[in-house]
């Protein structure tokens, strides 16, 4: 067993992890995910086509110009792998199993060369009925761009190991 790396910020407030188990999570903490990560618009280009998303606001410049934004947008779907992703370390790195997202919100546009930062906050854990190894933990994430304003919001829920499983995780 090692020793937590997180560092306290305040009562209830941490940054950096390296995953938790189930019993490190508290109903109330709120996770600070750094670093931030800036998206490009070459980051915005590659997703669109990775994921077939052909709309042109995403990597049209002209087109977008035209729009009421002027500019174009990076893809929503991008935004919220982005700050998922950002939450991994903290919220999920030793997860069996993610098992849902829901109340996605994206309330504020995103731009190419815009930084984000999240965090996540536990609203809810209990045992698992089904894997006494296990249990189920949910958590708020709010994503925010460099400016403070939140861009996306969501709540997610997975399956977290108990540190005294059996299993290898």
């Amino acid at each position: 067993m090692t020793a937590r790396t997180d560092e306290q910020l305040a009562p209830q407030r941490y940054r950096a992890a390296e995953g938790r188990y189930y019993e490190e999570f508290t109903i109330g903490d709120v996770y600070e995910h750094r670093p931030g990560r800036t998206i490009s618009q070459q980051d915005n280009a590659w997703f669109t086509l990775l994921t077939m998303n052909t709309h042109p606001l995403h990597f049209d410049e002209e087109y977008a110009r035209q729009t009421e934004f002027g500019r174009p947008l990076v893809a929503s779907p991008l935004t919220v792998a982005v700050i998922v992703g950002m939450s991994v370390a903290d919220v999920s790195q030793r997860a069996i199993a993610n098992l849902g997202w829901k109340e996605i919100a994206l309330t504020h546009p995103v731009y190419p060369g815009d930084t984000l930062y999240a965090e996540s906050e536990v609203i809810s854990k209990r045992d698992s009925k089904s894997r006494p190894n296990a249990g189920i933990v949910s958590v708020r994430t709010i994503g925010r761009n460099q400016d403070g304003t939140v861009v996306c919001t969501f709540e997610r829920t997975m399956l977290i190991p108990k540190r005294d499983a059996s299993m290898v995780v």
